[in-house]
């Protein structure tokens, strides 16, 4: 049985580097491209997957910077020279809220969160249309559901990270767009909340890793992934889905 080509960008660490272990350690017909912005983060994340002894499939580190056309065409080059397709593409490399006055963080924010995803989707379209079972995912967050925001009773409706939260809010949109589009193409495309795990999405003190003790483990995320990719959320395509079901949005 031939490989199903798996890309994770901004592997190299948080929900990304937990997908790429969970993936890879689920099937020897697993090959994970450990995408990263740092091609020396890229190899060293690879070299401490491969060091834990439970990884199963294959893995390769291949750099792809979401904001960086050249990049992005460079990593497409790639995938196409040695794969000639590409069977689940996970847009999970973002970005919290940035410091700056509020165009900036708008700026920031959307242009990794958002631009740089659907532009990553964009080129690697025609790869994925070479897949027999195409899988078109992204990370987002239960904090970009608007009834969530708007419902008081619900626990992080008085989160702020508004600016975070209204790219997450445009992702979703996105997605939802996308699979529309692509759905009668044969790729199914979901959007994929981890929950609050260990990130340094947030910073990268203890405090912030760990949202002040909060988060949990970022493997249960890579199980949701996984089980996409698995076929098991099939039923969900086209919405924005966690560990125990759905979020309304």
């Amino acid at each position: 049985m031939s490989s199903k080509i798996i890309l994770i960008t901004g592997a190299n660490s948080g929900v990304g580097f937990a997908a790429a272990k969970v993936i890879a350690s689920a099937s020897p017909n697993y090959h994970v491209l450990v995408g990263s912005r740092n091609p020396e983060n890229g190899k060293k994340a690879v070299s401490e997957l491969q060091a834990q002894g439970s990884i199963k499939g294959t893995l390769t580190d291949i750099q792809i910077d979401v904001n960086d056309q050249a990049s992005i065409d460079a990593a497409a080059k790639t995938i196409e020279d040695k794969f000639g397709h590409l069977d689940v593409l996970i847009n999970n490399a973002g970005v919290g809220t940035p410091n700056g006055d509020i165009k900036t963080q708008l700026e920031r924010t959307f242009q990794t969160n958002v631009i740089g995803p659907i532009v990553v989707t964009h080129t690697l379209k025609p790869l994925l249309l070479k897949s027999k079972s195409p899988y078109s995912i992204y990370v987002t967050s239960g904090l970009g559901s608007l009834s969530k925001a708007a419902d008081p009773n619900d626990p992080y409706s008085q989160a702020r990270y508004d600016v975070y939260r209204a790219s997450k809010a445009a992702l979703n949109m996105l997605m939802i767009q996308e699979s529309k589009e692509m759905g009668p193409k044969g790729v199914k495309t979901f959007a994929v909340c981890p929950g609050l795990v260990r990130s340094n999405l947030r910073g990268k003190t203890e405090a912030d890793v760990s949202a002040g003790g909060h988060a949990g483990d970022p493997d249960v995320a890579g199980q949701t992934l996984l089980s996409v990719i698995e076929g098991k959320r099939d039923a969900d395509v086209g919405k924005v889905v966690h560990k125990d079901g759905v979020h309304p949005w």
